[in-house]
């Protein structure tokens, strides 16, 4: 039986690192007590659970994102999300998360493309979001939609919150371990955009049991298809061929999406 103690005095070493420090303490609990069912020590166990930690969610943020700027610049811009001004802010801070970064070449035709036909979108949950719930002014909402996101991130979380409620949408950002514990909220759509990869650092079977569980409508899924350094390495039809396994034998009918930095599957219940 491994001894509660030493996991959170372990739990407390991965976190003392700043990159790490506001990650979902349930998540890094969780992989301590992995890591040392393995017969790892504490040096080892450390070094571990900052590895995957990292190839989950740091490797996506070169520095670290500061918030309290984005804050400040946010509290002085109009409120409306349409605006000029809103538009050049959400694109610049996009530009602190690798994820969306990428996305931002191709962002103006995006979601109007892979969305096409199952708009306007009524409530959404955006699964291991990063910056993306920033691209709200380029997503085909209904008035009022009900705007769900969650991450590993507490910090983060507190500042979608920031940005939903400046500008008055009914949305609500949250910490989620997304591995243990499936989104159960009903939604007309779930964005799961390049997240299936980073999460299978940790749980081989995740793509599947997230598209078997999650209640939503329509899932707008993703891959990238170059690596962070860049490189491309036929990664478009390893994921096309990866995805195919995943979603083999499941009631979804699947339409397929090729941008220049993404591959994407849109799936509606069949």
């Amino acid at each position: 039986m491994i001894d509660a103690a030493v996991v959170q005095s372990l739990v407390e070493s991965v976190q003392a690192a700043a990159k790490y420090a506001a990650m979902d303490r349930g998540l890094v609990t969780t992989l301590v007590e992995q890591e040392l069912s393995k017969g790892r020590n504490a040096k080892e166990t450390v070094k571990a659970v900052r590895n995957k930690l990292h190839q989950i969610g740091s490797a996506y943020q070169e520095k670290s994102i500061d918030y309290a700027q984005l804050l400040e610049h946010l509290s002085n811009l109009p409120r409306d999300l349409q605006d000029p001004q809103v538009i050049d802010f959400c694109r610049e801070a996009m530009q602190e998360h690798t994820s969306t970064r990428e996305r931002l070449s191709f962002l103006d035709h995006f979601f109007q493309e892979a969305l096409d036909g199952i708009g306007p979108v009524h409530s959404l949950i955006d699964m291991a979001c990063g910056l993306n719930p920033l691209a709200l002014p380029w997503l085909p909402l209904a008035p009022n939609a009900r705007v769900l996101a969650c991450d590993i991130y507490a910090d983060m979380a507190d500042f979608l919150n920031a940005f939903y409620a400046h500008f008055g949408v009914n949305g609500h950002a949250f910490n989620c371990d997304l591995v243990h514990k499936i989104p159960e909220e009903k939604v007309q759509l779930a964005l799961l955009l390049k997240t299936i990869p980073c999460l299978e650092q940790v749980d081989k079977s995740i793509g599947r049991r997230l598209l078997s569980g999650l209640q939503a409508e329509h899932v707008l899924v993703s891959f990238p298809v170059h690596s962070l350094g860049g490189r491309g390495k036929g990664m478009r039809v390893n994921y096309d061929q990866h995805f195919s396994e995943i979603i083999n034998g499941l009631p979804w009918a699947v339409k397929r999406f090729d941008f220049s930095g993404e591959l994407v599957f849109r799936l509606s219940r069949a």
